[in-house]
């Protein structure tokens, strides 16, 4: 990740600090000093203080795992209870995953709080996670005494070191004085701009000592401009780049769905008449059934958006990062299209893809700017192609996937039926294979918000604790999982985590015998050599039984409407394993690295 996501250096926060050790103003042009947003002066601890500056930011959930060195901040905890849910996740990863689910459900900061040592890099895999797909998380850390650093003393690490790739902004804590400052700053640096994980290491003594505690939330850093105002010349170069276009495609990110921009993305739409597709992540930001939505871009998506990039003479990329993924070969990537770039990261402008118009910002302020700009226009015969290559799709690929007369159950005939019966308004969780691009292409979306799964990391493991957090985010949306076998058994133990909450997600398991997409590779470009690819499992039901989970098997088409009418009745949490065709493939497929036109329908 490009080191101008970084917002200060730990080098520069050093000499910051010691040039004025409280950080009271230095890096902040003001503070909201609302009266309402002030806590009077008050001798408190330093755990006493991350948790009354916790509750400032409006934290009500969270995910975590106590050890020794940050024992003192839970001990606190303890008369917080009434105050704050903390749920006692079974591995410190799969804290970092429910906070991305809470975050990504709710639209506010996950937030997790673990021990040193390896209850701090158990949570890696999750802040990567959460920085290459825009996640704003703040992960509490305790660490050893101030007096043990570089000691290599009973679980320590150097956590700062360690996570400063991998996070947007980092910080130790050392004084009780400095807890709230750093939480306001975390806080903010999370949720704005880009949002992106942030941690706070704080040492032990630090959640012991006694201070006066105030707080103050933050809303601008001196250092840091997350969302600079739109250029109106680019935005006016933009609209007449779309006037005078006559195949123009509009690319949906997930920078829609963060900026909260759905609404001004829909009028934009309604204006231009312009045909749009969306990535894996930016998928819901417009209901599946909306008359210009042509399916979804990229390696496993649709027929159309890819046998078509060469023949667009504008690409309008909203809140996306032209991941290659979606790309393919950039070389051929719009080999005759202009390109327009709305996007609020800086450093993902011609990165990857040139963009003749870039335009840096917010897209929810941007939009309108150049709705109003843009002519009312109708695109319907280019969308007929789109259309008719749909066609192609279905009869070659989506017909025989989600309604097979005959053989083993298909992954997407599972999705379509929950996704009917959902009727488009569940929340659809997934983890990381084959099935996680099924339940992307077959499952319907009516509402934002509505897909959590890991796009950039591609993180195996993920699927189980999300689902968790995204359930306890919005407990009144149904919350559908779908994950492999392989998947599943990377952070099964949270079973035990849905048992204690009572979390209702329900987990549609689909169970081929393989990790399913690394084999689809052997077979397709490794001549059928499935090495260590085929995966015997241990009795899912017996597992989630021993749980006090709900659980039923499905081995035959007969029986999937019924089972999951029966699993979406179920006020509880649920495991509805399918026993599906071990060697069924993804298609289309675009092969890593070729051109989008290379798309393979079989």
């Amino acid at each position: 990740m490009p080191n101008r996501r970084k917002i200060l250096s730990k080098k520069h926060q050093k000499r910051k600090k010691e040039m004025n050790p409280d950080i009271k103003t230095s890096e902040t042009k003001h503070k909201d000093t609302a009266s309402q947003d002030r806590q009077h002066d008050r001798i408190l601890t330093g755990s006493q203080a991350l948790i009354e500056s916790l509750l400032c930011e409006g934290t009500e959930v969270i995910f975590g795992y106590p050890g020794g060195q940050i024992i003192p901040v839970y001990d606190a905890l303890y008369d917080y209870r009434d105050r704050i849910n903390h749920v006692l996740v079974r591995h410190e990863q799969g804290a970092a995953h429910a906070a991305e689910g809470y975050a990504r459900a709710s639209g506010r900061v996950g937030v997790c709080m673990v021990t040193s040592g390896p209850g701090a890099t158990n949570t890696v895999t999750g802040l990567a996670d959460a920085m290459l797909d825009s996640t704003p998380l703040v992960v509490i850390s305790g660490q050893v005494g101030t007096g043990l650093l570089g000691t290599d003393a009973f679980q320590e690490t150097n956590f700062i070191g360690i996570t400063q790739a991998v996070t947007k902004w980092n910080c130790q804590v050392k004084r009780a004085e400095d807890i709230p400052e750093a939480i306001a700053k975390a806080f903010y640096i999370a949720k704005s701009g880009r949002p992106g994980p942030v941690v706070v290491d704080i040492t032990k003594d630090a959640q012991v000592q006694k201070a006066p505690f105030s707080y103050e939330k933050i809303c601008s850093i001196r250092s840091y401009d997350p969302s600079p105002e739109p250029d109106c010349s680019k935005i006016e170069e933009a609209a007449k780049l779309i006037n005078l276009a006559k195949k123009p495609l509009v690319m949906v990110g997930q920078g829609v769905i963060l900026g909260g921009a759905e609404h001004e993305l829909l009028a934009f739409l309604d204006k231009s008449g312009v045909p749009a597709a969306s990535t894996l992540l930016g998928l819901s930001a417009i209901p599946s059934a909306h008359p210009q939505n042509v399916g979804m871009l990229g390696m496993h998506g649709n027929y159309g958006p890819n046998i078509k990039n060469k023949d667009c003479d504008l690409i309008i990329a909203i809140g996306m990062r032209f991941d290659d993924r979606v790309t393919g070969n950039p070389e051929r990537f719009g080999i005759n299209a202009k390109v327009i770039h709305f996007e609020i990261d800086p450093s993902e402008i011609n990165k990857i893809i040139y963009a003749d118009v870039p335009v840096v910002g917010d897209v929810k302020r941007s939009l309108p700017l150049l709705t109003a700009l843009v002519h009312e226009n109708d695109h319907s015969a280019w969308i007929d192609e789109f259309r008719a290559c749909y066609d192609v799709e279905c009869e070659k690929i989506i017909n025989r996937v989600t309604r097979p007369s005959s053989g083993p159950l298909r992954m997407g005939e599972v999705v379509d039926r929950v996704s009917c019966a959902t009727r488009g308004d569940a929340v659809l969780v997934t983890d990381v294979g084959q099935h996680q691009m099924m339940a992307a292409r077959y499952f319907k979306f009516n509402r934002p918000r509505s897909i959590i799964t890991s796009g950039g990391l591609g993180t195996m493991g993920f699927g189980l604790p999300a689902a968790i957090g995204a359930k306890l985010a919005v407990p009144e949306r149904e919350v559908c999982l779908f994950v492999g076998d392989g998947g599943f058994q990377m952070n099964i133990q949270e079973l035990a985590t849905v048992f204690q909450t009572g979390a209702a997600v329900k987990v549609i398991l689909l169970n081929n015998g393989y990790l399913g997409m690394v084999r689809q590779w052997q077979e397709l470009f490794f001549n059928h050599r499935y090495s260590f690819t085929q995966m015997l499992s241990p009795d899912f039901g017996l597992i989630a039984k021993a749980n006090g989970i709900e659980y039923s098997l499905v081995e035959q088409r007969g029986e999937l409407d019924d089972a999951v009418s029966r699993m979406l009745m179920h006020k509880g949490p649920y495991v509805m394993e399918v026993r599906v065709e071990n060697e069924e493939n993804v298609f289309p497929m675009v092969p890593a690295g070729a051109e989008l036109s290379q798309i393979m329908l079989e």
